[in-house]
């Protein structure tokens, strides 16, 4: 079984520290439903509802939360928490008990002898949500329990201007439409639900604030809903919000009468959240927890693509969209390693029809835009990512079927293509001039590049082997001749230990540029060590574990530079620029260290002794996975002291590398 994230009120000892960790439900649409552990919205981008009108990026945040008050004739109690613009705050974390997260959040709180049980499931390939109240009062007074949605209606990351006008329109006994502009939302209940007049608040986001971004932004209500609970009494109040119309015209088929069971539609949602979950649990067949509770969370990631009418992957939340590179490099843990096959053939289907003079989309048209290609590293991926799916699956015809792609993508990065790829005269690749960013370590602000890697990257070259061998292994599945790859591969495997070795360093260099930066002590190299077809000697392989473990390990990642170097810059945070200095100029990054646990567990041939070090040393994930997010690993951390997750707090590639190592211990 996954594991369950049960936090107390340990956990929220103050306001601060009840916004510090948050939960993440998705639809497969690009949609999703994050709020902290004591409810509040931290972010702007935070939401009880963030819906997604076309797959997988035109995302809008309907409802931004909820507030929720416990009422009695003479006084009422807030319940919900969040902070606001001018200072003041809701601190209803002081009645909460239990936040928990296994399949769905659940929280409870206990106010004067009132227990209240809230629990949310966000329903799969639809903008619906369902909210479950359980309300027990074994007090002695009566009581009304009251839900007051906030509304936003904006685009995900965006204000709208202010002064807006929402309205609630009763359409029958359980079902209240809201209205703003041309945009609607159904609430379906069998609460108490009333129109009220419109309520502007303007909420404190103290995760936006401190980053530069926007710290504050407006939410709107226009009803309430209520249930009333008599001493002695239990009662449940069930709540669906839903942008899809059949739910309207099931409740106008059900007659004036309202013969339909908005509790069991609501139950119906929560509960089909949990059995899909365990389905994908039972289907990845691995048997560690951990592993477990990320195969969950890989799923997260998985959404459609409208343009394409394919399956993609999101690269993290709350901030990023579905990009060539990233997708590449989590493909194979999040869909290989959970056994999704299907969802990774469609995938690099799609993929291998957008592939243009040997590239790959860095980034996928939206509406009329054209794809951006500007990546060199996301088509050499392509081709690892098909030589995983053989591995996995043995489907030849898929092989044979992405061969021509695959040979088209050899013969441009050899002859030269877009953004300065091309081969040199001895077998290695050179990628990038001027002011484009082409590996992952990308970040351009304005017309600086705190990391350039114009030139030979180690990572680069060290895909480009791998692709050529991959090349000739095809051709042997395809029942073709191969030789030429296999005889330009060698050359490669020549030249790239000639260039990138170190020996003083006993580690590789990690550009070759005529430029200091080529012997910075980077993370980079790690993918030499790694790859399905690797070049170096045992011995040099051996050096360059040792030599990262000493200068760039953590537990929770690899650092991006050696903390000795004098780029190094020891945090991540702060405006635009001061954030971009620092991002690959040693923040820890979680996604490269599954690389450096499969090369360890390769070079030590996969013995006991290396599986055993290896689980011991992945213990510690269970710290990372229950905060910030909880039960998703994040994108980054601080390069000097990695506890507190920063960047996106869910990262597909970060959650598809562990789930790699830990394929790898179990297969």
């Amino acid at each position: 079984m996954s594991i369950k994230w049960i936090c107390g009120r340990q956990d929220w000892k103050t306001f601060a520290r009840g916004q510090e960790n948050c939960y993440l439900m998705t639809n497969g649409l690009g949609g999703y439903s994050s709020l902290t552990m004591t409810g509040s919205a931290a972010r702007g981008d935070h939401a009880f509802l963030m819906a997604c009108l076309k797959a997988p990026n035109n995302r809008w945040n309907m409802i931004h939360r909820l507030a929720e008050t416990l009422e009695y004739p003479e006084t009422r109690v807030i319940l919900s928490s969040q902070d606001f613009a001018d200072g003041s705050r809701e601190e209803g974390y002081r009645y909460q008990t239990e936040f928990s997260y296994e399949d769905t959040p659940v929280w409870r709180f206990l106010v004067n002898g009132v227990e209240i049980e809230k629990e949310a499931g966000l329903r799969q390939q639809e903008n619906t949500i369902a909210l479950r109240y359980r309300v027990r009062n074994r007090s002695k007074k009566d009581v009304c329990f009251v839900v007051t949605p906030f509304y936003r209606f904006s685009p995900k990351g965006e204000e709208r201007e202010p002064d807006r006008n929402f309205s609630f329109i009763r359409e029958s006994r359980f079902l209240g439409r809201i209205t703003e502009s041309d945009l609607s939302l159904y609430c379906i209940t069998d609460g108490a639900d009333r129109e009220i007049p419109q309520e502007e608040e303007v909420c404190y986001y103290a995760y936006d604030a401190c980053d530069g971004r926007p710290g504050t932004g407006r939410a709107y209500a226009c009803h309430r809903i209520g249930l009333q609970v008599p001493a002695g009494c239990e009662k449940t109040l069930s709540v669906l919000f839903t942008m899809d119309e059949k739910y309207a015209g099931m409740l106008h088929n059900a007659g004036k009468d309202g013969n339909i069971s908005v509790r069991a539609l609501a139950e119906k949602v929560i509960e089909e959240v949990k059995a899909q979950r365990m389905e994908l649990e039972k289907h990845a067949r691995l048997r560690d927890e951990t592993a477990q509770t990320l195969v969950k969370s890989a799923h997260q990631f998985i959404a459609l693509r409208a343009s394409t009418g394919g399956k993609t992957i999101l690269a993290g939340f709350p901030f990023f969209e579905d990009w060539g590179r990233d997708t590449m490099i989590a493909l194979p843990g999040v869909c290989l390693s959970t056994r999704r096959y299907a969802d990774a053939a469609s995938i690099l289907r799609t993929f291998a029809q957008y592939e243009r003079d040997g590239l790959m989309p860095n980034l996928f048209p939206e509406g009329k835009n054209d794809p951006m290609y500007n990546t060199a590293d996301a088509a050499l991926l392509f081709i690892n990512c098909v030589w995983l799916y053989w591995q996995a699956t043995e489907d030849a015809d898929f092989v044979r079927e992405m061969l021509p792609v695959m040979k088209r993508i050899i013969a441009s990065y050899e002859k030269g293509t877009a953004y300065n790829i091309h081969m040199d005269s001895d077998g290695l690749i050179i990628a990038g001039s001027g002011l484009d960013q082409v590996t992952w370590m990308d970040v351009r602000v304005g017309d600086i590049l705190p990391t350039p890697r114009h030139g030979k990257p180690v990572e680069i070259n060290a895909y480009w082997y791998n692709a050529l061998r991959i090349m000739s292994e095809s051709a042997k599945i395809a029942e073709m001749d191969g030789e030429a790859y296999e005889t330009l591969s060698d050359r490669v495997r020549t030249s790239f230990i000639r260039e990138f070795w170190m020996e003083e360093k006993h580690c590789l260099r990690d550009v070759i540029s005529g430029t200091a930066a080529d012997n910075q002590i980077r993370c980079n190299q790690i993918w030499a060590l790694s790859l399905p077809f690797t070049m170096l000697e045992k011995d040099m392989e051996r050096q360059i574990m040792d030599t990262v473990f000493g200068k760039l390990y953590t537990p929770y990642g690899l650092r991006t530079l050696d903390p000795a170097d004098p780029e190094f810059r020891p945090e991540y945070g702060g405006e635009v620029l001061k954030r971009d200095l620092a991002y690959h100029q040693g923040t820890v990054w979680v996604y490269p260290l599954g690389e450096y646990y499969l090369a360890y567990l390769r070079i030590n041939g996969y013995s006991e002794d290396a599986k055993r070090y290896v689980r011991a040393q992945m213990e510690v994930l269970q710290s990372a996975l229950r905060e910030g997010c909880i039960g998703q690993l994040p994108e980054i951390y601080d390069g000097l002291e990695p506890v507190s997750s920063k960047g996106c707090f869910a990262q597909a590639w970060s959650v598809g590398e562990m789930l790699r190592v830990y394929e790898a211990l179990e297969r």
